[in-house]
């Protein structure tokens, strides 16, 4: 008893009341007026580390890949690491594609804060997202109706945004000679000791007892310090002489045969083991409260001499990517505290060993603290 023509549904919207049946399709078919087709999916770009990445999100259209973007990774995202920049009670005013261009209208909260390296990554994934869609290659970003001059630094947003204007370099390379010790004035023999100490433990390099403070030997001396659990301040007075004097090498919290790379969030060390023996103690910076570096078992998948980090903006010499876009790398900003996006900061004197350590395969584990 199929309905007469005029009766049934206009898309869910009964003429007269349906049997029960003929509702259900009714509403089957409204659904599947509204809803993209099955497997349509856009491209969003959240963070992960200090890099992009494009995480599929279902729709075909522009407002659903931004509506996608601005509500943030799903929960089980961010226990993988992924995390955002943008605020998600950051309205859009209006989203509009002409052509290859996109132009989007955002609320004044999209420039709320003075961190530069929120500001940058903010803009870095409007604009990825943007062109991800098919046809759009440049982005118009407005707040509040008007032009964004001076909110975002390092990139113009007066005119219309492209990919390589977000992504390229500003500022050289960084060379081998980033990755060298400094001289650290000069030296000190009461220090001598305290260095060769050191060696013996493993927070320091043979050879590395010229009686200099410089980088390496403070980083060593804040990395046993860390280990010893005493205060992370870099001096060497009495309670770290102590320390120094009854210590023991330390041991590995895993177990396995040949190279991995233990680091322990608590004390922030790297411990570079090779065949059950700890062959060098690094000082680290994990992630901070807020971009945490996640505990489990990963391994190196890719390394970068010099590697740019597009939506920070900034160079990470020696990069040994383990876990997205998590990497070791060299930074001149290794404070004894967690700090970083995620990745794992390391003295640069130390990323060039941690790198030359670990090969394509490498076995890294984000421990909570040694036992």
């Amino acid at each position: 008893d199929l309905p007469r023509t005029g009766e049934g549904c206009r898309y869910g919207r009964p003429m007269r009341r349906p049997r029960s049946i003929l509702a259900l399709a009714c509403a089957i078919l409204a659904s599947l007026a509204l809803a993209p087709a099955a497997g349509a999916t856009v491209k969003v770009f959240f963070l992960q580390g200090e890099q992009l990445v494009p995480t599929p999100r279902r729709g075909t259209t522009a407002a659903d890949a931004f509506q996608a973007l601005i509500s943030g990774p799903t929960s089980a995202e961010r226990g993988r690491g992924f995390q955002t920049a943008l605020d998600r009670r950051t309205p859009i005013r209006g989203l509009t594609v002409d052509g290859d261009l996109l132009r989007i209208d955002l609320g004044a909260r999209i420039a709320f804060g003075n961190d530069a390296e929120d500001l940058t990554a903010r803009i870095t994934q409007l604009v990825y997202t943007a062109t991800a869609l098919p046809g759009v290659r440049r982005v118009r970003v407005l707040v509040e109706g008007g032009i964004p001059l001076g909110i975002f630094p390092g990139i113009d947003a007066a005119d219309p945004v492209t990919r390589s204007g977000v992504a390229g370099p500003r500022v050289p390379p960084p060379t081998d000679d980033d990755a060298k010790d400094d001289d650290g004035g000069a030296p000190l023999p009461q220090l001598v000791p305290v260095q060769r100490r050191l060696i013996a433990l493993g927070f320091l390099p043979s050879g590395s007892d010229d009686g200099a403070l410089g980088t390496r030997s403070q980083h060593a001396i804040v990395a046993f310090q860390k280990w010893a659990g005493l205060d992370r301040d870099g001096i060497v007075g009495p309670a770290t002489r102590a320390a120094l004097a009854s210590a023991k090498r330390p041991r590995p919290v895993g177990s396995g045969e040949g190279r991995r790379i233990e680091v322990l969030l608590d004390r922030q060390v790297a411990l570079l083991i090779r065949d059950e023996r700890v062959e060098r103690v690094v000082d680290v910076a994990t992630g901070a409260s807020k971009t945490p570096t996640l505990p489990g078992t990963f391994w190196v998948g890719r390394k970068e001499r010099r590697s740019w980090s597009i939506p920070f903006r900034v160079w990470m010499p020696w990069a040994s990517y383990f876990d997205g876009g998590i990497a070791f790398h060299a930074s001149p900003d290794v404070p004894p505290e967690p700090a970083s996006h995620g990745c794992v900061r390391v003295p640069g004197p130390e990323a060039r060993a941690l790198y030359d350590f670990a090969s394509i395969g490498t076995q890294v584990l984000v421990l909570e603290g040694a036992a």
